[in-house]
């Protein structure tokens, strides 16, 4: 989006509105059974946003996880708006993709599109980023804040920072009056955010790194919580896999998650080496930023975290939890809390589906975690990655 046309935006949240309906979607889901009858052995496509949720994804394809499975994958083909990636899901374009968990909520039971969510990409690793002025969160009333989109986990997650700190959040017109108590929410591009609080069109965001990094290093904004430190090891964006591929390609869907879990693995082990990759410098130029940047998010010095604690943006230190972390089985107690936040939570558009949800069907039926869990135990199970082995939990929000 460009700046001076701040309807960017809510054109495209309108046309991703348009594709999330049964009527929206219907043409593209014809594409995507023509595609599958035509190409029933496709390799790995993988549709991707340039920040740190697509880190496991990007990792497998560089390190060649998915061919060490013994499948092909094509370059992954980087996005530029929610609007694409789903667009480019449904006709098929991609089979693999890291989507905001609350949207394939909105692709499943808003659009009747048949995927399901296979493993948690990443936990963690999103901010409430503010003006550099702005040392309290109830400075931002009367103000605008942006986030990436409505179904987000950092919707749900700001909208309670919000209230507990007697605000009102609400979703307004570029021209109306926002009163005293009232925090507007705009939705933006989190590669626009930065220059809109730059700008001072905006008095914070609240989004996925490396764009909280990003403005720390550019000194145009601060930390002012982290989303981890709200909602602890809270999933952000998941893996999202067509049906016909679980149910008719089932090895080689076991493959892709193998693959994926793989690379999650490695990336806790070579957090600085990941950085690397992903940036603008790596050998594929995965993403625009720079290392330093990355490094910042995934490798962080311990000073960074001491810092943190001493600003209130880390308030739980006994939580002892990474910025980013991965961790890939999706426990179905955080769909189940998740179903039950949505449900109170102010989204723009048509969201009445929400109301018809019940938190532990719907966790049953969006996940299929068939494939995960043979995955996790492959490399040594959930202690590998830091976790208790247990593949229940009970969700932990304190802010």
């Amino acid at each position: 989006m460009c700046l001076d046309d701040p309807t960017h935006s809510r054109r495209d949240f309108l046309k991703l509105s348009s594709l999330l309906t049964a009527a929206g979607a219907l043409p593209l889901l014809s594409s995507l059974q023509a595609r599958a009858a035509s190409e029933p052995d496709a390799p790995v496509r993988i549709g991707y946003l340039p920040i740190t949720d697509a880190t496991p994804l990007l990792v497998a394809h560089n390190n060649g996880l998915f061919e060490a499975e013994g499948i092909k994958s094509e370059r992954p083909v980087l996005l530029r708006s929610w609007a694409q990636v789903i667009e480019a899901f449904i006709s098929g374009q991609v089979n693999v993709i890291h989507l905001l968990s609350p949207m394939t909520l909105w692709a499943r039971y808003g659009s009747k599109v048949p995927a399901k969510v296979v493993a948690w990409n990443h936990v963690g690793g999103s901010g409430l980023t503010v003006a550099p002025d702005i040392t309290e969160i109830k400075q931002l009333g009367g103000k605008s804040i942006a986030i990436p989109f409505w179904y987000s986990i950092h919707n749900v997650v700001v909208q309670q920072l919000l209230r507990d700190s007697g605000l009102t959040p609400v979703s307004k017109g570029a021209n109306s009056q926002v009163a005293a108590n009232e925090v507007n929410l705009v939705v933006l591009p989190p590669a626009d955010m930065p220059p809109a609080l730059v700008s001072q069109r905006i008095a914070g965001y609240i989004v996925a790194e490396p764009f909280n990094a990003l403005a720390e290093n550019l000194k145009v904004g601060r930390v002012q919580r982290f989303t981890g430190d709200v909602w602890r090891n809270h999933a952000c964006c998941v893996v999202f896999m067509h049906e016909h591929d679980l149910n008719n390609r089932p090895e080689w869907s076991q493959k892709v998650v193998n693959a994926i879990v793989k690379a999650q693995l490695w990336t806790r082990d070579h957090r600085a080496e990941a950085a690397q990759l992903l940036s603008k410098d790596g050998a594929n130029r995965y993403t625009p930023h720079a290392p330093e940047v990355l490094n910042r998010v995934l490798a962080p010095a311990p000073s960074e975290r001491e810092g943190y604690l001493a600003s209130g943006a880390i308030q739980h230190g006994d939580w002892a939890d990474k910025r980013i972390d991965f961790q890939p089985y999706p426990f179905p107690s955080y769909t189940e809390e998740l179903v039950r936040r949505l449900q109170h939570t102010v989204i723009e558009g048509n969201s009445n589906f929400l109301a018809g949800l019940d938190p532990v069907a719907t966790a049953q039926d969006l996940v299929d975690d068939r494939f995960v869990r043979r995955s996790i135990a492959a490399v040594g199970g959930l202690q590998a990655f830091g976790a208790p082995e247990s593949f229940t939990r009970r969700e932990e929000i304190s802010l």
